[in-house]
């Protein structure tokens, strides 16, 4: 709890930190753009000689935008305005030229960027207006008309889109961000769901076989001790392999693309699981009709983990003796699986579930259910392609 503590005390006070740095910047920034304004100004005044002497009014003027850009960060529209209202009143009173323009870009940019865009436009264009009315009501020696009007509506134009512009685009180079971590995302979520129906199809069906081998080889030791090594053997197989795929899926989850791959198990290894079945005590009637075609590697893995979580429902499940497992190769991957037990109920547990949605990835189907004389039957049928 005190470590947890520290952490929380240390980011608050990392965050403070920065908002700090922040407001440091806004201040100082303002400061430079308010003595350059005054500084260019001031040179400028000296080849305009036809224009009024810079005074303190002027020089009021001249800081008033950058004084309303030091809090730009909190106000980014009051800021426009405070700027447009400066700018409209020193050119009005005939002062001279100069980076009086300054403070309104910068203010102007920075109300885009912040997301004030409509209420940017309006207060812009609301002060070019009233300066315009002012212009017009109340002309003075040096008040500009006709074409100089026009060209500083262009020019409040050209800045308004250009900060528009690069609005636009910054805002799209952050949905791409959003939506590639959004995509990164669901790629780790459906990796995390894959590790988990591995997981649940290959220790449920080990851990099966363990319980039920374990079972055999207690009696045997009893009655024919001798007999209980095949038993004991198998369950240190499945024990093995259980600990090889969690080892496995561990390493995925804790690195990811980077983690080393074990293969994927394929139909060819199916005699390993029917053999592993069998040394539980049940009869197993295995027909794997003709070589394996060539396959993708998902729809082969999909029918290798429904023919094993078959398996393994039958061995939990069915209180069977004998089980028959179809395997064929006509136009894509064939599968049947059936036995002699009590029926097992179709919409219990996930097991059925999970062979469904594996037959659905791949384009193919499932069906399960009891068999009108007793027993069981899981029929799948998956494409090649």
């Amino acid at each position: 709890m005190l470590q947890g503590a520290d952490d929380i005390g240390q980011s608050g006070v990392y965050r403070a930190g920065m908002v700090t740095r922040s407001r440091t910047f806004v201040w100082l920034s303002a400061l430079v753009i308010g003595l350059f304004q005054l500084g260019g100004s001031f040179g400028a005044a000296t080849d305009q000689p036809d224009r009024l002497p810079i005074d303190g009014l002027a020089i009021a003027l001249l800081l008033a935008g950058p004084a309303a850009l030091a809090f730009r960060d909190r106000w980014p529209v009051l800021a426009v305005a405070v700027a447009v209202l400066a700018t409209a009143g020193y050119v009005w009173s005939g002062y001279p030229y100069g980076p009086i323009f300054f403070s309104l870009v910068v203010a102007i940019f920075v109300a885009m960027q912040a997301g004030y865009s409509r209420a940017t436009w309006m207060v812009a264009g609301a002060g070019y207006l009233l300066y315009v009315a002012i212009a017009s009501l109340f002309p003075r020696p040096y008040t500009e008309t006709g074409l100089h009007l026009l060209l500083g509506a262009g020019w409040l134009g050209v800045v308004l889109t250009v900060s528009e512009i690069v609005r636009v685009r910054r805002e799209q180079a952050a949905e791409r961000v959003r939506f590639e971590e959004e995509e990164e995302d669901r790629r780790a979520s459906e990796q995390r769901l894959h590790v988990a129906q591995e997981l649940h199809d290959v220790l449920a069906h080990h851990i099966s076989l363990i319980n039920v081998q374990a079972s055999v080889a207690l009696h045997l030791l009893d009655t024919q001790p001798d007999q209980a090594r095949p038993a004991l053997a198998a369950i240190k197989g499945a024990s093995r392999e259980s600990l090889r795929e969690l080892r496995t899926a561990l390493d995925v989850l804790r690195r990811g693309e980077d983690a080393p791959l074990a293969p994927a198990p394929r139909l060819e290894d199916l005699d390993s699981v029917v053999e592993g079945v069998r040394a539980g005590g049940l009869e197993v009637r295995f027909d794997h009709r003709g070589p394996v075609p060539p396959l993708p590697a998902s729809v082969e893995l999909a029918a290798y983990r429904i023919v094993q979580e078959a398996l393994t429902n039958v061995t939990r499940h069915a209180k069977a003796s004998v089980v028959d497992v179809s395997v064929g190769y006509d136009d894509g991957v064939s599968i049947e699986v059936t036995d002699d037990g009590i029926g097992g109920a179709p919409g219990s547990g996930s097991g059925i579930t999970g062979m469904r949605r594996r037959a659905e990835s791949v384009g193919g189907s499932l069906e399960a259910g009891p068999l009108p004389n007793g027993g069981f039957r899981v029929a799948a049928s998956l494409p090649r392609t």
